[in-house]
């Protein structure tokens, strides 16, 4: 699949803003300051489609929580709303044959696991909301490149580079991608935001990803 980089392109190094040693300080104090301040709203939020979930189906936690790759190849527990039956992980081998991915990678367009709030939560990426916690920890921004579940040991060497910033919610594959990119053309949208990463770069990929959700483009 051939990638449109022409939007990131207007962020070359000569329209950059804020970058360089301080970048990093005032990306952690925006990260703070927009998670704490919207609080008062994802929080009960958070509350409301849990409780949904646990009566739509019971059986399991509704945070659903699970081992990815962060900075430096080091693995943390990221946090989503169960959008999958209780028994999830021990039918991924029984579907395993339907995977349209190349493994490590695993997506089912249809998959036949997910229950139906699941599929509203996903459409709508609300699903990504408990990752806000992961947030406030530190061990992921609100933009950056997507978390692996697949651990560092599998990357090839050049995949490596995107170990060297903090994991996000959202990045580039989430608004010029789609869901269905194999790794390595993901890859390359992460190290066109690694090269190109500054504080005006964020906000603009925050807002397009509004944009986005609302217009059910998110990928997951």
């Amino acid at each position: 699949m051939a990638i449109d980089y022409a939007w990131v392109r207007k962020f070359d190094s000569k329209k950059r803003v804020l970058t360089g040693p301080y970048y990093h300080v005032v990306k952690r104090l925006m990260d703070l300051a927009i998670v704490i301040l919207a609080l008062p709203f994802w929080l009960p939020l958070i509350g409301l489609i849990a409780l949904v979930i646990r009566v739509t189906s019971p059986g399991a936690p509704a945070i659903f929580v699970q081992y990815r790759t962060g900075k430096g190849g080091q693995r943390f527990r990221m946090f989503k709303f169960r959008s999958m039956v209780p028994n999830a992980e021990e039918l991924k081998a029984k579907y395993a044959h339907l995977n349209e991915l190349q493994w490590p990678d695993f997506k089912i367009t249809n998959d036949p696991r997910i229950t139906p709030i699941g599929r509203i939560l996903r459409k709508t990426s609300l699903d990504e909301i408990p990752q806000l916690f992961n947030v406030l920890r530190g061990e992921m921004s609100l933009v950056g490149p997507r978390p692996t579940s697949f651990g560092a040991d599998t990357y090839k060497l050049w995949h490596t580079e995107r170990l060297d910033v903090v994991p996000g919610m959202t990045g580039l594959w989430q608004i010029i991608g789609r869901a269905s990119m194999e790794f390595d053309e993901r890859l390359r949208l992460d190290i066109a935001y690694i090269e190109r990463r500054s504080i005006w770069l964020d906000i603009n990929i925050l807002f397009q990803t509004v944009f986005a959700v609302f217009k059910q483009r998110g990928a997951h």
